[in-house]
């Protein structure tokens, strides 16, 4: 693997496939062993998947911090032991003809900050075990409650039984639990019949590629590679002169330029001369620390002995 190829697939997953099915195939269409996701998306789901390959695999962290954007069809009346439609019935109730104003005074519950209980179907661990291994096996299980943001729930449509919604969240929301306590406020049970992302922070699906395009492309699949400088940019920049950019490269901790004042702790998209991606720094005690160096020293080595005669 050269260096180049290394950053951020941006994949529209299809139906299915597990998050991890579609890194088994990015690896197998890249030819490249270290591959890794950032935020899991159900078999049922489709839509926006953040696939790292090479060394971004390290900044998986970063990627998984932005706000969800996700299109969903709650098919109310009946409940799923899974919460979506890949599960089984467990109760069916008839669905009388909901008022919009009625589904806005249901959905009013969801909006903001809430406390939410994660399906017993989720990659959630207790003791090393996702959850749904435990569920599988018939232990009974209840995943721990949560505090989740709500930031937004639209009405797309409403044709009875069907309720499509958009809905703006933090990390770590199931969208599965909302419409499994939807349909029980509303008194009829509910489930997700379908699940589509179609934002994860900066990442949109429109900009998204599939697993076939990527593919079709061959050797040519780096095209669709997004360099870390760009992946990061959900963190505030600092730009080094040469000799900082190569201390800093070699892992030192630097002084901070004149012109920043970012927050004590704070993590730093670190950019060297002409704005080249360095790295991830760390505020620690007033200085700049390395916490992930991703530069070959040997690009700033030149031209920090050159300022310095």
């Amino acid at each position: 693997m050269s260096s180049q190829d290394s950053g951020v697939l941006n994949i529209d997953k299809p139906q299915g496939m597990t998050s991890h099915d579609v890194v088994v195939r990015v690896r197998r269409i890249t030819g490249i062993r270290r591959v890794g996701h950032a935020g899991t998306l159900d078999p049922l789901a489709t839509g926006v998947l953040l696939v790292c390959v090479g060394a971004a695999t390290r900044v998986v962290e970063y990627l998984q911090t932005g706000r969800k954007v996700y299109e969903t069809t709650v098919r109310l009346g009946q409940e799923t032991d899974t919460y979506d439609a890949d599960g089984e019935i467990i109760a069916e109730t008839p669905v009388p003809h909901f008022s919009l104003e009625t589904l806005e005074r249901a959905l009013d519950a969801f909006r903001g900050e809430i406390e939410q209980t994660p399906p017993a179907y989720s990659a959630i661990k207790r003791n090393g075990q996702p959850l749904y291994k435990l569920a599988r096996a018939g232990k009974a299980v209840q995943a721990p409650k949560r505090r989740v943001v709500i930031d937004d729930i639209a009405i797309l449509s409403w044709r009875n039984p069907h309720l499509q919604l958009r809905i703006t969240c933090s990390p770590g929301t199931y969208i599965r639990a909302i419409a499994h306590d939807l349909g029980r406020a509303l008194g009829v049970g509910g489930h997700v019949q379908s699940l589509r992302r179609i934002a994860s922070g900066s990442w949109r699906v429109e900009d998204a590629v599939t697993l076939e395009a990527l593919a079709a492309t061959g050797p040519d699949w780096p095209r669709y590679l997004h360099g870390l400088r760009g992946a990061l940019s959900m963190l505030p920049p600092v730009v080094l002169p040469a000799e900082l950019a190569y201390r800093f490269a070699l892992g030192q901790r630097v002084p901070l330029p004149d012109d920043s004042s970012p927050t004590p702790g704070q993590d730093l998209r670190v950019l060297g001369p002409g704005e080249k991606f360095i790295g991830v720094g760390r505020i620690k005690k007033g200085v700049l620390a390395p916490h992930k160096v991703f530069a070959d020293p040997a690009k700033f080595k030149a031209k920090a002995e050159s300022a310095q005669r």
